[in-house]
């Protein structure tokens, strides 16, 4: 006899992803509508009967084992599939996930009845006509809905509905319901996890009961976020990372210091003993806070471990310091990972890969929806630009922000609903259950690998004391806290839980905990001996801050600036360069020139190429900073029949590393955290951030204020960040107008960082290359620069070739002298951007004038170091002085008048006038009609070449006001 040709299992069809839409089809059919797939329809009409017959089922399938009997319809057996397919996506509503609140296993959400099924109709129906990858003794419908109900409704719950991946949702589901995801922990695995959740308990009541009313922000309730980090960074090592990268608030740090960073627990107690400053300093007699060492309190403070592994790969674990703005570490980890797995050491787009570096944030359930700043990073791991190949996130979830209930702090059923938008799926896990959280971490690990995607871990728990140790909760929140009061910790009921296995006996339990007793007083013990000046390794401390940067040569020999323009200007055969751009590109060709002149574009673009070849990589971000916001950078080329892209800098014969630039997500704080972290992790490479308009900047305030400012006074982290802002008043109105100059300089101390305002392209040319040339030195700072927009193209910023191929960036310039004679000077007029051309135009006007000779214009271009010296060095050239301006077009309580007054008065000493000359205060930055904005302008500048014996400031005001 010949062989029997097996047929397929028609019922396929009825599983996985196909389900709604086979049963919408189903629905069309019997309601006799003939829109059906004409496949399904031969089906349903096969075997849509009220009762199948066996002999007739046996012909069509593989195994009898599949076959319904006479009673199961097909009706029953897509209410079954639906049965099972809503158990999967709705079982985390009736899970066991708060450790508070035990929910009643028997919900009625998924009573076979509410679905027209019978006990005797699922245990008739075969389980693989229903679940064909239904496990070894799970036999019958009935047995499925039981083991589905198990997995999906414990105390480890899945939301994956939202994945719209068929293939991430196919594998999410096959592990979860048949892989190796729930294995059993060995005897040594869970006696050393009921270890550790001893020491984390230990730890932590040692704390409440020794340093009594002082803030710690204990990690009680959820202790188990220990254990769960030490399981990845454990994942990581064996996978060969080079670097785990933790971010985090302040809730539970100090307890993942010590038992994942292995911060000794002596360091802690000493820091509790209020020697913090001592122990951060490298001692007590250089620590000096006029020197820039402010330090910052214990439970903001990151720490790195070395973790040794296999293939001689060393793996750094790194915690990132962190302020109390919770989620704003966020981008700032993801920078870190980002420059953590490129190579930059090669021309071209920097090579990346992902399995160098892993990222996890630990969140607040009400930080996690209530700050924007988390959808801003969530939103950048999908990005070209920002991608880190998949972070793992926990909801460190008390259920309670300081003294606010989850009802009124968000609106959604759990705090992690916003990953939901993204397609991060998410796992509920009772914190409670400690083998269910290793579950949970392993499952987020194993996604990550293969998909290289984003996973949140929803750690569910409670906060047994208040917000910090010094509050009383139950004034709050009562009920909550009579529960706790009365709830056993995660260590007790894990004991427990060993104990009535047969694991541990209550003796070993009770060794492991007077172990860690002993353990913890010996380390106390020690940190109260300790010497006062020991030294601390947990930061790098800057020491004596260099007083300003050095003057240094930036200028490039004019042949080598002309071989690079000419690279700039090539892109391949056949590349079709929009006509319009293509011949702004051809102009620059002669800007080099004898008689030429280099704009600021193409300033910037020579300064980059010149880095390049000298070895420095390049990362440049922004909304626009492809083509540049106002169409004058063009870095990158399009071409217009293919939309291909082309970036000269990328292919330049000579560069010995790598450029990347970006056009990022309309988002300024989540990207400036991110390249904040990526200039910190990677010291060597220039890293530019640029607001699309210098005002829009302001939304990023946080990162400038408590990372960027302040980084290296608090903890010691350096940075060389470039923050280019677009500021000038053009008459656009507010929002188009002010980059806030005035913020940056309130910030500005202790040599923290430099703020520029610059007149002319040179300019910007040396202070980039200036830049460049101290990254990863001691006078290494960030750079922020108030950039132009009506004079990225004027002709009195443009600068002759000359002026880049030799010199330095010159933090004062005089405007020209005339041929004036010092003795006639009277005013000195002190200026900065585009107030500064906006008066040489003025000036070029009125070169007959004669009452320009007691005037004498001075340029500040680097506004904070102040370069004190050199303005007294002028004052001393004119004998006859009377008085100083300052001459700005911001409002008086803006911009860089209160910054300068103070350093006015010193350097007038007394014997000298000094004064303002701009807008009077205003509440808004500018004002919104272009007329009156020209008309103020022409009265400044009036006001400022007009000299007169006496500043009269009042009387100009009031000129100011009546225009």
């Amino acid at each position: 006899m010949g062989e029997q040709k097996i047929q397929p299992n028609p019922w396929k069809k009825f599983n996985g992803p196909n389900l709604g839409y086979v049963i919408g089809q189903y629905e069309l059919y019997i309601n006799g509508l003939d829109t059906v797939d004409s496949e399904l329809k031969e089906l349903f009409i096969k075997y849509g009967s009220p009762s199948l017959e066996t002999s007739q089922m046996k012909e069509n399938v593989e195994h009898e084992s599949v076959v319904p009997s006479k009673s199961a319809s097909i009706e029953k057996v897509m209410k079954v599939v639906k049965l099972l397919e809503d158990i999967r996506s709705h079982g985390h509503l009736v899970a066991n996930i708060n450790p508070l609140e035990v929910n009643e296993q028997n919900h009625n959400l998924f009573n076979p009845e509410k679905y027209g099924l019978s006990d005797h109709d699922l245990k008739e129906i075969p389980a693989k006509l229903v679940w064909e990858e239904a496990p070894e003794g799970v036999q019958t419908a009935w047995d499925a809905i039981t083991q589905l109900k198990n997995i999906y409704t414990s105390s480890l719950a899945y939301e994956f509905n939202h994945v719209d991946h068929m293939d991430e949702k196919a594998w999410l589901t096959q592990i979860v319901e048949t892989g190796p995801l729930h294995r059993s922990l060995s005897k040594k695995e869970q006696t050393n996890l009921l270890k550790s959740l001893t020491e984390v308990e230990g730890f932590e009541q040692f704390l409440h009961k020794t340093f009594v009313g002082q803030k710690r922000f204990s990690i009680e309730g959820v202790d188990m976020l220990v254990p769960m980090l030490n399981e990845v960074v454990y994942e990581g090592v064996g996978d060969e990372a080079r670097n785990v990268l933790i971010g985090m608030a302040h809730r539970g740090r100090l307890s993942v210091l010590t038992h994942v960073l292995n911060k000794p627990y002596n360091k802690i107690f000493s820091e509790f003993q209020h020697s913090s400053a001592k122990q951060q300093g490298p001692s007590e007699d250089l620590v000096d806070i006029s020197e820039g060492w402010t330090g910052d309190v214990k439970y903001h403070l990151g720490r790195n471990r070395f973790v040794e592994g296999s293939g001689n790969v060393r793996t750094r674990i790194t915690l990132a310091n962190n302020p109390s703005h919770l989620e704003f570490v966020d981008p700032v980890v993801e920078g870190f990972t980002r420059a953590a797995q490129e190579e930059r050491q090669k021309a071209g787009y920097p090579k990346r890969d992902v399995k160098k570096a892993l990222a996890i944030l630990v969140h607040g359930d009400a930080a996690f929806p209530g700050q924007g700043i988390v959808a801003e990073t969530l939103n950048l791991g999908g990005l070209k630009g920002y991608r880190t190949g998949g972070t793992i996130h926990i909801i460190a979830n008390n259920m309670v922000g300081f003294t606010t209930d989850s009802h009124d702090s968000r609106f959604t059923r759990y705090a992690s609903d916003l990953a939901k938008g993204f397609e991060i799926p998410i796992v509920h896990v009772n914190a409670d259950d400690p083998e269910a959280c290793l579950a949970a971490v392993r499952l987020a690990y194993k996604y990550r690998a293969r998909f290289q995607k984003d996973f949140l871990i929803d750690l569910v728990g409670y906060r047994r004391f208040g917000h910090n140790e010094m509050d009383d909760p139950a004034v709050t929140q009562p009920q909550v806290y009579k529960k706790i009061a009365s709830h056993p910790t995660v260590r007790a009921l894990y004991s427990e839980q060993l104990r009535i296995k047969g694991i541990l006996d209550q003796k070993e339990v009770e060794e492991i905990n007077h172990t860690v007793q002993e353990m913890l007083q010996a380390e106390y013990d020690k940190a109260s001996k300790r010497k006062q000046d020991e030294p601390s390794a947990d930061v790098e401390v800057p020491g004596v801050i260099a007083k300003g940067i050095p003057l240094l040569e930036t200028g490039v020999l004019l042949d080598t600036l002309r071989e690079l323009n000419t690279e700039l200007l090539k892109w391949p055969e056949g590349f079709q360069v929009y006509p319009k751009l293509k011949r702004i590109l051809e102009r620059r060709e002669t800007a080099l020139n004898e008689n030429g002149k280099v704009d600021w574009a193409v300033a910037e673009a020579l300064a980059f190429a010149t880095m390049l070849t000298e070895g420095t990589p390049i990362r440049l971000t922004g909304q626009d900073s492809e083509r540049g916001t106002y169409a004058h950078r063009h870095i990158v080329l399009h071409d217009i029949e293919t939309n291909r892209t082309y970036s000269p800098l990328q292919h330049l014969t000579q560069a010995r590393a790598s450029f990347a630039v970006h056009n990022s997500p309309l988002s300024e704080a989540a990207v400036v955290g991110f390249e904040y972290g990526y200039n910190v992790f990677a010291p060597e490479t220039l890293v530019i951030w640029e607001a699309q308009y210098g005002d829009f900047a302001n939304t990023a305030q946080p990162l400038f204020d408590q990372f960027v400012s302040s980084a290296r006074a608090k903890w010691g982290q350096k940075s060389g960040l470039i923050l280019l802002l677009p500021h000038g008043y053009e008459g656009q109105g507010p929002e188009h107008s002010s980059a806030r100059l005035e913020r940056f300089l309130q910030l500005a101390a202790e040599n923290n960082w430099t703020v520029a305002n610059l007149t002319s392209a040179s300019q910007y040319f040396h202070i980039l290359r200036r830049q460049a040339s101290i990254l990863g030195t001691e006078f290494v700072r960030p750079l922020v620069i108030m950039t132009p927009k009506s004079l990225l193209r004027h002709p009195l910023v443009a600068s002759p070739g000359t002026d880049l191929s030799k010199g330095s960036f010159q933090t004062v310039v005089e405007q020209s002298q005339l041929g004036k004679r010092t003795e006639k000077v009277k005013r000195l007029v002190l200026t900065t951007g585009k107030m500064a051309i906006d008066l040489a135009v003025e000036i070029d006007s009125r070169k007959e004038n004669r009452n320009l000779d007691e005037l004498h214009i001075v340029r500040i271009e680097q506004l904070y170091p102040f370069p004190k010296e050199k303005v007294e060095e002028i004052i001393k050239r004119y004998p006859n002085l009377q008085e100083i301006i300052w001459v700005q077009e911001e409002p008086k309580n803006m911009g860089a008048w209160h910054y300068i007054a103070p350093t006015l008065f010193d350097l007038t000493s007394g014997r000298l006038k000094f004064g303002y000359i701009g807008r009077p205060e205003r509440s808004s930055t500018a004002v919104g009609d272009s007329i009156v904005h020209r008309k103020e302008q022409d009265l400044i500048i009036q006001q400022a070449l007009n000299y007169q014996s006496l500043v009269d400031t009042k009387k100009q005001e009031k000129e100011l006001i009546r225009s």
